[in-house]
């Protein structure tokens, strides 16, 4: 009898399930990385099973010409360091370092691509993990887990689509929901990055960037909309685990060439060119909301002179985050989407001379204001602004989008949920087409002048 084809949904909760291996004993911020890692070490496994299938139907028992087609994989799993030999060896004694040891050479085979991945993760840690005893049985337990026969994530069986990277969307979203506070720091909801992704509107060739990028959802989504394979990604992303979570999204979604840097976007960014910044059409992020150590001393000495219109407060890094999108966006064409607290919007002092500046440059296009509890760990509403850097100069502009900038107050549609709101798809299309159309509708949209602003 065939294999049943299981949905995104089915597979993950199948590996949703082992997380009951750490739940009550580990935070749910940090044990996500252990259930993922392990979900990356199981789908090169996979992969490989099926390859080396296909290529001995191809070349026999000629060993030697299989493993030179091998070695020419977009992944090599070395020796012993698949998940099959790890699930074996799970009663061993020291099956943490074991783990170890296998995850450092995939790393090591695979310098070019996952060169510093898996450094942040240590399957054999007490900290994290617990004393030896304790240690082991959680490690047994989620070996055998991961060992369902269900989760067979082979192409052959699970297809063309791309089912690996929705179920690693999906448990990223699932763990965001368990992580409270700390999951802002990884996550953006995928109703939101939808509606940011379709109001930047990427196309074909375009080079995107999230300097703020999390574990990649975002970015992920603005490609998608595309629905062309011709574009350049590229992020930075501050905090170790979730860089490394980024990296192993990119590739289970078959985005490879992804450039993601693990960095200090504002005091030491990673993407550039010689000594310039890089540029890209399209910019998005959720940044951390009004950040408290952003690198304000830095920035007064900043080499790139982003924050020309004005210093951020010490105290408040959005603008920061905005300055530096805004100077990474291609000079007469180039968009930036950003998800921001709602002070941002009126806030005086420092913020409010950017504010004016960026007004005054007629570089903001829109503003969107989202309902409240979207986002995981805070129930504030937030507001997405829309700035174009193709638009004209004030005095220079003819069209009616060019005079206005349009304020779209989208707070009030969306569904209840107890723990997180969510918008729906038409709250979604609803603000969509009020952008596209840029005109006023009563009690929900504004397209205000510059005199008015």
């Amino acid at each position: 009898m065939a294999q049943k084809i299981l949905s995104r949904k089915e597979l993950g909760d199948i590996v949703w399930s082992a997380c009951d291996t750490f739940r009550g004993a580990i935070d749910p911020a940090e044990y996500k990385n252990y259930i993922l890692t392990m979900l990356f070490v199981k789908y090169l496994s996979d992969l490989k099973r099926d390859r080396v299938e296909e290529l001995k139907s191809r070349y026999g028992d000629d060993a030697e010409r299989l493993e030179r087609a091998l070695k020419r994989e977009r992944f090599v799993l070395p020796e012993n360091a698949d998940f099959y030999t790890l699930y074996s060896d799970r009663d061993e004694a020291n099956i943490g370092e074991r783990i170890n040891i296998a995850l450092m050479n995939i790393e090591d085979a695979n310098k070019l691509k996952l060169d510093g991945v898996f450094r942040n993760i240590d399957f054999n840690s007490e900290a994290a993990l617990g004393q030896t005893a304790d240690r082991n049985r959680r490690l047994r337990q989620l070996l055998e887990d991961f060992a369902d026969p269900r989760l067979d994530l082979r192409p052959s069986v699970v297809g063309n689509r791309d089912i690996i990277g929705d179920v690693y969307e999906y448990l990223i979203g699932k763990f965001a929901a368990d992580a409270g506070k700390k999951a802002g720091e990884f996550y953006t909801p995928a109703e939101v990055s939808t509606l940011l992704a379709k109001l930047v509107d990427a196309k074909p060739g375009d080079r995107i960037c999230d300097p703020a990028c999390g574990s990649g959802s975002l970015l992920i989504k603005v490609a998608r909309e595309i629905g062309d394979k011709d574009y350049f990604l590229a992020g930075q992303e501050s905090n170790g685990s979730t860089w490394a979570l980024c990296r192993m999204n990119m590739f289970l979604h078959n985005m490879d060439s992804a450039q993601i840097e693990w960095c200090d976007t504002i005091s030491s960014p990673g993407l550039v060119e010689g000594d310039e910044l890089m540029r890209f059409d399209v910019v998005i992020a959720n940044p951390p909301f009004s950040l408290k150590k952003w690198g304000y001393a830095n920035a007064k000495t900043d080499k790139f002179n982003r924050f020309h219109r004005g210093l951020p407060p010490k105290s408040r890094g959005d603008y920061a985050f905005i300055s530096h999108m805004i100077e990474i966006a291609m000079a007469g064409k180039g968009k930036v989407g950003v998800i921001v607290p709602h002070g941002v919007l009126f806030r005086s002092g420092a913020e409010g001379t950017i504010r004016r500046k960026l007004i005054e440059e007629n570089l903001l296009e829109a503003v969107i204001g989202l309902p409240e509890k979207l986002f995981f760990g805070t129930s504030i509403p937030a507001a997405i602004m829309i700035f174009n850097k193709g638009r004209k100069p004030w005095k220079m502009a003819e069209s009616e989008r060019d005079q206005h900038v349009l304020f779209i107050d989208a707070s009030q549609d969306y569904a209840d949920g107890t723990r997180q709101n969510t918008l729906r798809d038409r709250d979604i299309e609803k603000a969509l087409s009020t952008f596209d159309a840029f005109e006023e509708v009563d009690k929900y949209a504004y397209p205000a002048t510059l005199a008015e602003l």
